[in-house]
C-alpha cells in the first residue's frame, strides 16, 4: 500500500482530532490535523491530499459539508470521509449526495478507520493503474508526453505541430535512446491521421528477404511456405503513417523498392503483378549520418533526399541535462505503479549522481537505471546508495575500462544487461541499443544461455 499518501483530519475536537491522526500515523501514514474547515483548505491547497476526514458539526461558519465541498473543489481527486456524532439516514444521504465517499460514527474504531483508509489507497492504486494502462492500450501520444523543458526539445515540438497534418515525409535523426519513435507518435497521433494506423518496421532486425515480405507482402506460392496472400506493412499502413526504424541499415535493393514506393505511392507484392495503391506517410529514422553513407556510397543519394524533406536531429540526453530531473521523476512514478512498488520519489543526492552520469544510452537508459533502482530499493524514496553500482560499473563518466579484450567487454556487458531484464532478450537489446536479431547472434558467439 502507498502509505505516503497524505491524509488531513479536520475536527474542532482536539482530543478526537489528535488520536485519529496518531492511529494512522501508527499504520505508517502522512497525516495533518486541522481545527476547522478553514485551515483545512489552507493546507489542501499546499498539499495533495489523497484522504480527507471531515468532522461534520463544526464551529466557526463552515461546517464538514461546506469544508468537503471546497476540499474537492481544490483537490477533485481527494476522498472524503464525514464524521458525524449523529448518524441519521437524512444526515448519511446528505453527505453522500455533496460528494462524500464515506461516512463513520462517533466514537470511531481505530480498527475499522485502518480497514477503510487501506481499502480507499488500495482502489486509487487500481485507477492509477487502470490510467497507465488505459494510455498505453490507446497510444493516444500527445506532445505533453514528451517531458522536456530543454529550447531545442521545445523548438522540436513546435516543428511537430506545424507538420502533424502534412504528407511529407520526415527523417528522424538521433543517438540510440533519445526517442525517435516517440517523436514519430507524436506527428503522427497530432494530425488528421490520428485515427488512422500507425505502423512500425524495425528494419535493422530484419534479413533483406524478410524485410522486403514485411513491407511489400506476398502472393500465395511467391516462395516456399506461402500459403496465402499476405499484406505487408505499407498496406496495413494505408491512409495512415508508416515508421521506418534504422532506415539506414536497409539493403540497396530494398532502398531502390523503397524510392520507388516515396515516388509513385504504388508497389508490387512479393510474386504479385497487380500494382498496390496506397496513401501513407513515411516517417524515418535513423543513428546514423546519412549524408556520410551517401558519399560512401552505401546510401541511395536520390532516396537520401526523398526521405529528408523534414528534418528532425534530436539531441542526444547530454546535451539537455535540465531534463534529467523531470524525466527521472516521471520514471519513477510510472515504473513504481507498474511494478507495484511503493516508492514517492528521488532524493537530491541521487539526481546529483544522475546528472553527473553522460547516458551513453540516453533517455532509455536513464529509464532501466531507475527500473533497476526501484526494483531494489528498500525505502520509500530513491537514494544515492540505489544507484551506488551506476559507478562500480563504469557508466560514470572519467570511468576506467578495465584491460581485458574488448570482446570481454562486450560479452560482459551482454550478460549484465541480461540480468537486469531478467533473461528478456527483448528488453536486453532495447537497455544495450542494438536490436534482437544482433543480440541473438552474439549470445551464439559469447556461447551465452538466457
Amino acid at each position: 500500500m502507498k502509505k505516503n499518501w497524505p491524509i488531513l483530519v479536520v475536527d474542532d475536537e482536539d482530543v478526537m482530532c489528535e488520536s485519529m491522526a496518531a492511529w494512522l500515523r501508527e499504520d505508517g501514514y502522512s497525516v495533518d490535523a486541522a481545527p476547522n474547515g478553514q485551515k483545512a483548505l489552507e493546507l489542501a491547497k499546499a498539499t495533495d491530499y489523497a484522504i480527507c476526514f471531515v468532522d461534520l458539526k463544526m464551529p466557526g461558519g463552515m461546517d464538514g459539508i461546506e469544508t468537503m465541498m471546497e476540499i474537492h473543489r481544490i483537490r477533485k481527486e481527494a476522498s472524503v470521509i464525514i464524521i458525524t456524532a449523529y448518524a441519521t439516514v437524512d444526515t448519511a444521504i446528505q453527505a453522500m449526495k455533496e460528494g462524500a465517499q464515506e461516512y463513520i460514527v462517533k466514537p470511531c474504531n481505530p480498527q475499522e478507520i485502518s480497514m477503510l483508509v487501506a481499502r480507499i489507497l488500495k482502489l486509487k492504486k487500481l485507477q492509477s493503474e487502470n490510467a497507465i494502462l488505459r494510455k498505453k492500450l490507446s497510444r493516444q501520444y500527445r506532445h505533453c508526453d514528451i517531458i522536456t523543458k530543454n529550447p531545442r526539445m521545445e523548438e522540436i515540438l513546435a516543428l511537430t505541430r506545424d507538420i502533424a497534418s502534412l504528407r511529407s515525409t520526415v527523417l528522424i535523426r538521433g543517438e540510440s535512446g533519445t526517442g525517435k519513435e516517440l517523436v514519430a507518435r507524436v506527428v503522427h497521433f497530432s494530425g488528421n491521421r490520428a485515427d488512422k494506423p500507425f505502423i512500425v518496421v524495425s528494419c535493422a532486425a530484419l534479413t533483406e528477404t524478410l524485410l522486403e515480405s514485411e513491407l511489400f507482402g506476398y502472393e500465395k506460392g511467391a516462395f516456399t511456405g506461402a500459403n496465402g496472400q499476405a499484406k505487408g506493412k505499407f498496406e496495413l499502413a494505408d491512409g495512415g503513417t508508416i515508421f521506418l526504424d534504422e532506415i539506414g541499415d536497409i539493403s540497396p535493393k530494398l532502398q531502390a523498392d523503397l524510392l520507388r514506393v516515396l515516388q509513385e505511392r504504388r508497389f508490387y507484392r512479393i510474386g504479385g503483378n497487380q500494382e498496390v495503391g496506397v496513401d501513407v506517410r513515411v516517417i524515418a529514422a535513423t543513428n546514423k549520418n546519412l549524408l556520410e553513407e551517401v558519399q560512401q556510397g552505401r546510401f541511395r543519394e536520390d532516396l537520401y533526399y526523398r526521405l529528408n524533406v523534414i528534418e528532425i536531429r534530436l539531441p542526444p540526453l547530454r546535451e539537455r541535462r535540465e531534463d534529467i530531473p523531470l524525466l527521472a521523476e516521471h520514471f519513477v512514478h510510472r515504473i513504481s505503479s507498474e511494478l507495484g512498488k511503493d516508492v514517492a520519489g528521488i532524493s537530491g543526492a541521487a539526481l546529483k549522481l544522475l546528472l553527473a552520469n553522460d547516458w551513453p544510452g540516453n533517455v532509455r537508459e536513464l529509464e532501466n537505471v531507475i527500473e533497476r533502482a526501484i526494483v531494489t530499493c528498500r525505502n520509500g524514496m530513491l537514494d544515492e546508495p540505489d544507484f551506488s553500482w551506476l559507478q562500480s560499473s563504469g557508466s560514470l563518466r572519467n570511468w576506467e575500462v578495465p584491460d581485458v579484450p574488448l570482446d570481454e567487454l562486450e560479452r560482459r556487458a551482454i550478460v549484465a544487461a541480461l540480468q537486469r531484464k531478467h533473461g528478456n532478450v527483448k528488453e536486453a537489446s532495447a537497455a544495450l541499443g542494438i536490436d534482437r536479431s544482433t543480440l541473438y547472434d552474439k549470445l551464439k558467439r559469447y556461447e551465452i544461455s538466457h
